[in-house]
């Protein structure tokens, strides 16, 4: 996003500087490498492209939810975000998560949000432990459609709305997606990217 170079400049950390697109990083010595997948806006999975053992990777996993993508295997990377605006349509709310595998790396992460941004109120945390409560909740009830379930059946009526209008007009083309089978929800089916 044309934002990265911004904030890391505005943050004048003489540790680390933008280093441009991941594809063509060529230099040594440690880097971050930001993936997003799937990516927004177009909805394909993506892989890590910096070839090095030297780099941390962060895995941005904000459209990694079964009613967008299949979940063919588990989320196992050493840096790991999520939100909630994304998962649950909670834009607004604007409140996120990370795993972090390493617990250093995680103790600095905290230090560098609690620092920047005065940690998150209460109110926010009240706010998506609750929703995330819900969404849980819904996975438990088995009278009634999970929250996934429902997402997944709303979404998969406006792609094939969407696909449709984009043949029909002749104008516009909307991406083919390899059809898989979601591990959560048990089913085959094309991404559907909620962007």
């Amino acid at each position: 996003f044309s934002s990265y170079p911004l904030v890391t400049d505005y943050l004048k950390s003489g540790l680390y500087r933008w280093g441009g697109d991941a594809k063509t990083y060529k230099a040594e010595g440690p880097y971050i490498e930001l993936v997003t997948s799937p990516n927004n806006p177009d909805g394909f999975l993506r892989q890590s492209v910096v070839n090095s053992s030297k780099g941390i990777l962060i895995h941005d996993l904000a459209y990694y939810w079964p009613q967008y993508t299949p979940i063919t295997s588990r989320a196992d990377h050493d840096v790991m975000l999520f939100t909630a605006s994304k998962s649950t349509g909670h834009a607004g709310m604007r409140i996120g998560w990370a795993l972090v595998k390493n617990r250093e790396t995680a103790r600095k992460m905290t230090e560098y949000i609690e620092l920047n941004t005065i940690g998150v109120s209460k109110d926010s945390q009240l706010r998506a432990a609750k929703v995330l409560k819900v969404v849980s909740d819904s996975c438990e009830n088995e009278t009634a459609k999970s929250f996934f379930e429902h997402s997944y059946d709303a979404m998969s009526k406006r792609w094939k709305l969407l696909k449709q209008a984009a043949k029909d007009s002749k104008r516009f083309t909307v991406p083919d997606f390899a059809s898989q089978r979601c591990n959560f929800l048990g089913k085959v089916f094309e991404s559907q990217p909620g962007t």
